[in-house]
């Protein structure tokens, strides 16, 4: 059993019974697109699926009749990334901004797809900008900080869990062919934003299912697992990157039933072990 606080950015499900201190928060999820948004974007239906973390809410659907809290993203990165800083864009994506805060084209506003391809018709204005903010950034990470305030006052220590999907394959560099990515990178910056146990836990998870695990490489952990990742005040924070090919064929973006239950319950189990490691 659970109950739901949901949102026009989110949905909140939550255990009502033997509740675990850990919150499984999944950001790019997401995939509607409100028509004001639709109508400055370039990238298409499949671009937005490739680009999202296709089915991630799906293989941690069921940590929450585990005890876990689970906050699912519903909106698409493309109308804003709710991994990044709400300041993490430029003049390319919000013209005339007062507070640019980067120059990278995938922040809070993507003004390029994965690929390299134009996302958006034209910059955001000021006031479209501040408007996707306060719809859907604020709402969302408001909920995250309040789910994590209540079970950090409930049992003394929260754990947030930051589900993602990577590629399976790197990008080229120069010379260099691309590489397979291992099947889990756990990032912690350093296992700087969880105690070493946590960390622990979840690298002899993974492993012991056969997986390979290689933290930090490529990805340290977004804005959401720097921002909350405190250890020293309670709460700790660890992102997960999912090879995709374990549960989905990247060609045609469909998922593989069979993995996928397979690894559902993986990720399920996983919750249950960071309980333990407290």
């Amino acid at each position: 059993m659970s109950d739901s606080a949901d949102g026009e950015a989110f949905a909140l499900c939550r255990p009502t019974a033997r509740g675990l201190p850990v919150l499984v928060e999944v950001p790019h999820a997401g995939l509607a697109v409100p028509p004001e948004a639709r109508a400055l974007l370039l990238a298409d239906d499949r671009a937005m699926l490739r680009d999202a973390d296709a089915w991630v809410d799906a293989l941690f659907r069921d940590v929450v009749a585990q005890g876990a809290t689970l906050l699912s993203a519903r909106v698409s990165r493309y109308v804003v990334d709710l991994n990044r800083d709400e300041h993490d864009h430029d003049p390319g994506a919000v013209a005339n901004s007062t507070q640019p805060k980067g120059s990278a084209p995938r922040g809070v506003i993507w003004r390029e797809g994965s690929d390299g391809t134009p996302a958006l018709r034209r910059p955001l204005t000021a006031e479209e900008f501040a408007q996707r903010v306060a719809r859907y950034h604020r709402p969302y990470h408001r909920a995250l900080a309040q789910e994590l305030e209540a079970l950090r006052a409930r049992h003394g220590v929260a754990v947030l869990l930051c589900g993602h999907s990577m590629p399976a394959m790197g990008r080229m560099h120069l010379a260099q062919a691309p590489r397979r990515r291992a099947d889990v990178v756990p990032g912690t910056r350093g296992r700087s934003t969880a105690s070493g146990a946590l960390i622990d836990a979840v690298d002899a998870h993974f492993r012991g299912a056969g997986l390979s695990v290689r933290h930090d490489d490529p990805y340290r952990g977004g804005a959401t697992t720097w921002r909350y990742g405190r250890p020293s005040t309670g709460v700790h924070a660890i992102q997960v990157e999912l090879n995709r090919d374990l549960y989905m064929d990247e060609r045609t973006l469909t998922p593989k039933t069979d993995a996928m239950a397979w690894l559902r319950s993986l990720c399920t189990g996983l919750v249950s072990k960071l309980g333990d490691a407290l």
